[in-house]
């Protein structure tokens, strides 16, 4: 036999083993599906709203500790923040997690909008089943690792205030990724795919305005109106949408317009968000709004305090992770609803807008990789730039359900929820699996790293300075 044929029979034989191996990872899994289906279920109900995820932080810290890692928690001086890990040695493969609500997104896990309690958080964007998912895929690694005695190192991130709140960038900017040879990320949505796409740069603050208060009929000459200088602020940042880049999107809300009408406003406070598929373009955009904002206050005699919130890079794909997700989502395979199932999913698509709705039964299928840019932003944008980093989707909603909603909150609460939770797990351990075996996946995922970043050194928006915003959900 030639050396050739040699090798070619040693490979062909090491994939039939690794094969194996994925089978029964995939029915063990199953075996312990209806478990971290309840921790996602509890991590619904807490919903609680990021840099306050205590008892999400908790019981995921406490399910970790139960399968062996050893914990590192207040990571970057955030409570709600932890590392997981298990083993020693390369690779480091890390899996991320989140588990922060939505504020006013509380709802029932029922097809039709009533909210637990009014104006309560909700897991609108499901990251009840990001974490728990995340958490299992991470659990049946080690598992695995330690059966095999594979060498390597499995830490799972607890990554806080996804939603908003940049967790992530402070924790990165503490070095808790340096040491990472490949990221394994996921996303709740309606579709299976392995992304290859972008997102949005995104740069968020909140606005303080100080003025002086006064009897707004009496005396409002003596009155210095703090929101005055919002509203200025506000109107110049409505010209200026003229003249920024199409693809550039600003929103915000007034979180604070004062006391009360008769009393001239001496604080007033404007809640931004801008967003562009490129962070350099965007730090010109949030120049030019900063003096937006400094204009009103200039016009209207009052002190204007600017707290910066999230500045998250735009996510870099990676093609060889996504290439590689991909086969094992298509091994995994998509949703099969039951008739409980479908009858819920056809009742809750009455609510969708007709032009969203989507057939049920695409949830089933795996779509091809996705190009391009979604128009949403993740602070898994910032560790993208550090370290090769995989994405997924897998359909954890009705398709044709958006995030941010109570019907997503919906489902997310249920089992059609916890069936593409499965599905993103078992996809998780199955590429770990490859990328502890097979070194080529993590050269290949290596070089797409460095073909994308293009020489393009990763930078934090954030000051080195800047503590996390922990109470950034707060009025």
């Amino acid at each position: 036999m030639t050396p050739m044929r040699t090798l070619l029979g040693i490979l062909l034989c090491a994939a039939t083993v690794l094969a194996g191996d994925k089978e029964i990872l995939l029915k063990q899994m199953d075996a312990h599906a209806a478990h971290y289906g309840d921790v996602s279920r509890q991590i619904w109900e807490f919903a609680e709203v990021g840099y306050k995820e205590h008892k999400s932080s908790e019981l995921l810290i406490s399910e970790l500790r139960q399968a062996g890692f050893t914990v590192q928690e207040n990571v970057a001086g955030i409570p709600t923040a932890f590392t997981a890990t298990w083993g020693q040695g390369k690779p480091v493969i890390a899996v991320l997690g989140e588990y922060d609500a939505l504020p006013g997104l509380s709802q029932e896990a029922i097809p039709e909008r009533k909210p637990i309690v009014d104006g309560a958080p909700g897991h609108g964007c499901g990251h009840n089943l990001l974490g728990t998912a995340s958490l299992f895929a991470a659990v049946s690694i080690k598992d695995w690792l330690a059966e095999k005695k594979t060498p390597g190192t499995i830490r799972f991130y607890g990554t806080p205030a996804e939603e908003g709140g940049g967790g992530k960038l402070y924790m990165a900017r503490a070095g808790v990724f340096q040491d990472v040879d490949a990221v394994l990320s996921w996303h709740p949505g309606d579709t299976n795919v392995a992304s290859k796409q972008s997102s949005l740069a995104i740069t968020s603050a909140k606005f303080r305005f100080y003025g002086k208060p006064a009897h707004a009929a009496a005396a409002p000459d003596l009155g210095r109106s703090a929101l005055d200088g919002l509203m200025v602020m506000a109107n110049a940042v409505e010209f200026l949408r003229e003249h920024v880049p199409e693809s550039t999107r600003i929103h915000y809300i007034v979180s604070n317009g004062g006391a009360a009408p008769n009393i001239v406003p001496d604080f007033a406070e404007l809640f931004l968000y801008a967003r562009h598929p490129s962070m350099p373009v965007l730090d010109g955009i949030w120049n030019r709004i900063v003096k937006c904002a400094q204009a009103g206050a200039l016009a209207t005699e009052t002190r204007m305090e600017m707290e910066l919130i999230d500045s998250s890079y735009n996510v870099l794909p990676n093609d060889a992770l996504a290439a590689l997700v991909d086969r094992n989502l298509h091994l995994v395979g998509g949703v099969t609803y039951t008739h409980e199932e479908q009858a819920f999913a056809e009742k809750i698509r009455k609510t969708l807008p007709l032009e969203s709705a989507r057939p049920i039964g695409s949830q089933e299928g795996i779509a091809a990789p996705a190009e391009g840019y979604f128009s949403a932003s993740s602070d898994v944008g910032d560790v993208s730039w550090i370290v090769p980093t995989a994405a997924l989707n897998t359909a954890t909603w009705v398709p044709g359900i958006p995030a941010h909603s109570w019907q997503s909150a919906a489902c997310s609460g249920m089992s059609i929820g916890r069936k593409g939770m499965l599905v993103a797990a078992k996809t998780l351990a199955l590429s770990a699996m490859d990328l502890y075996t097979d070194p080529a996946e993590l050269k290949a995922a290596r070089a797409s790293f460095e073909q994308r970043r293009a020489g393009h050194e990763y930078q934090s928006r954030i000051p080195a300075d800047h503590k996390p915003p922990l109470n950034y959900r707060d009025k």
